[in-house]
């Protein structure tokens, strides 16, 4: 006779498994930990806290405790560049390279026809809402870098946020995230499609100088 989990328990598992990266296994570890170690009481007064506490920045999209996340209260900040990412987790990664000084727009994911996630579902209309704000209040957005993963509904939610801008916008300037060698990675063992890609997106170092008399 096999043992059967207590209906609560298997509801608790079921629970854990839809967060991402948390399979079956994993998910009732988890469960039993939280109950082994007495952590649900804290758990649920934590929940209940960021329940209540937690909210969408109205500028970019990202969690936040205060009427405006600290990226967009920021001054020092580009007023003028906007990054678009999939997510909160995106773009944790990208201001952490502390490669990006402008602004964030951060979606909730990417296409997937399949999934019923739409344009909308994923919050361009935000995102669209943003851009026209910025233009009427006169300060208008001079580049959006499409920050989007390369992945098939990465590429999709990227071909079609680049279309719709240059329909909406012919003027702004809009760029993606290049993609090539891994840094550390020896050629050799980069696999094709990277160095293709690295190759497709190259860019000039050094100009050739000119000959005499040539203009």
């Amino acid at each position: 006779m096999t043992i059967r989990l207590s209906p609560l328990l298997g509801e608790l598992i079921a629970e854990l498994e839809r967060i991402p990266g948390l399979g079956p296994r994993s998910a009732q570890r988890a469960a039993m930990h939280l109950l082994r170690e007495g952590r649900v009481p804290a758990l649920r007064a934590l929940l209940e806290k960021v329940d209540a506490n937690l909210h969408r920045c109205p500028l970019c999209n990202t969690f936040t405790e205060k009427e405006i996340c600290d990226v967009c209260a920021d001054e020092t900040r580009s007023p003028v560049h906007l990054c678009v990412v999939e997510s909160v987790g995106d773009q944790m990664a990208l201001d952490a390279s502390l490669s990006w000084g402008g602004q964030y727009y951060v979606l909730d994911g990417r296409l997937n026809p399949i999934e019923g996630r739409g344009p909308e579902a994923i919050g361009m209309g935000g995102l669209f809402e943003r851009l026209r704000k910025a233009e009427a209040d006169g300060k208008a957005f001079q580049e959006v870098v499409v920050a989007t993963s390369y992945t098939p509904e990465g590429d999709a939610t990227a071909y079609y946020l680049i279309e719709a801008l240059g329909r909406r916008w012919p003027s702004l300037h809009v760029t993606r995230l290049a993609r090539g060698l891994p840094s550390g990675l020896e050629i050799e063992y980069t696999d094709l499609n990277t160095l293709a890609n690295a190759v497709y997106g190259r860019r000039r170092v050094l100009r050739p100088e000119k000959t005499p008399g040539e203009s």
